[in-house]
């Protein structure tokens, strides 16, 4: 379902951007062509990320034993980065455009903006709810709501410039879209990078949760815990566990504890544990006691 919302929004893409590209050249709004620039990195967007949903389909193997999933982590970088990039030359053409304004078609400007307006719109509604906890899909849509922003820019634009006469609204217009651009693209990449540098999962802290572990009665300490992400949504976790030798609980039973916090508490899914029924002082980086002292 969610890759042939891809194909469609494709699709679509491409043709407003053939679409602007000529509206741009023949109106001479440098507003519209940044926006056409925008878009064409929008079908490379979408179309990386189309590949990278396909590649998360398919099964792990003996040299890939997780999966493609890192392959969102790195569309998404992707993204981002081109997205940086765009924002750059936006606010270079944009600073050249306001020393020396130039004459705008305004009403054929207005036009194709209103199309791309309305193109955008459809794409959002097409692929809305699949960016939640999807940082691949969301930095595609990110490119789409950028791009649906600066079409509202180009449609005050050419309203303005009609009513006023001002021609440099159009360039401080594309300065307005360049930041858009660029605020959305610094955090995805930066959530990129986190991932693939394998930190920790946002909002997930070790000490937090080796002391939700500890809370359970069989579990006595853990020690040796690496909590990590394969992409936005799946999270991994492996630790060494400490029983309370008091215990009489079969390991089966205290896995399931486990798991259940891990998975209902930190939306850990999976998991490596080795249980073992040692003093806690003799076990290094105990997590627990970190956490009391």
């Amino acid at each position: 379902m969610l890759q042939s919302k891809f194909k469609y929004a494709l699709l679509v893409t491409f043709f407003v951007f053939l679409v602007e590209l000529v509206g741009g050249i023949w109106s001479g709004s440098l507003a519209l062509l940044s926006d056409a620039v925008h878009v064409m990195a929008d079908v490379l967007s979408l179309l990386i990320s189309w590949f990278a949903i396909y590649l998360s389909t398919r099964p792990a193997t003996s040299s890939r034993t997780f999966g493609y999933h890192r392959a969102e982590v790195f569309a998404a970088f992707i993204n981002g980065v081109s997205l940086i990039g765009i924002s750059g030359w936006i606010f270079y053409e944009a600073y050249q455009r306001y020393i020396t304004p130039e004459e705008i078609q305004v009403t054929f400007m207005f036009v194709v903006a209103c199309f791309g307006l309305f193109a955008n719109l459809f794409i959002l509604w097409q692929l809305h709810g699949h960016s939640h906890g999807n940082l691949n899909v969301r930095s595609a849509v990110l490119h789409v709501v950028g791009d649906t922003l600066s079409s509202v820019a180009v449609v005050v634009a050419g309203l303005f410039i009609y009513i006023t006469g001002w021609y440099p609204i159009d360039a401080i217009l594309s300065f307005l879209i360049g930041g858009i651009i660029l605020f959305g693209a610094f955090n995805v990449t930066r959530e990129a990078v986190h991932i693939l540098l394998e930190n920790t999962p946002r909002n997930t802290d070790a000490h937090t949760v080796a002391k939700h572990l500890c809370d359970l009665d069989p579990v006595k300490d853990v020690h040796d815990m690496h909590i990590w992400s394969l992409c936005s949504n799946y999270s991994a976790l492996s630790a060494h566990i400490v029983l309370d030798e008091n215990t009489t609980l079969a390991h089966d039973q205290i896995l399931e504890q486990i798991n259940t916090v891990l998975h209902n508490q930190f939306n850990i899914n999976h998991t490596t544990l080795q249980l073992e029924r040692i003093a806690c002082t003799q076990a290094g980086n105990l997590l627990c006691n970190a956490q009391h002292s």
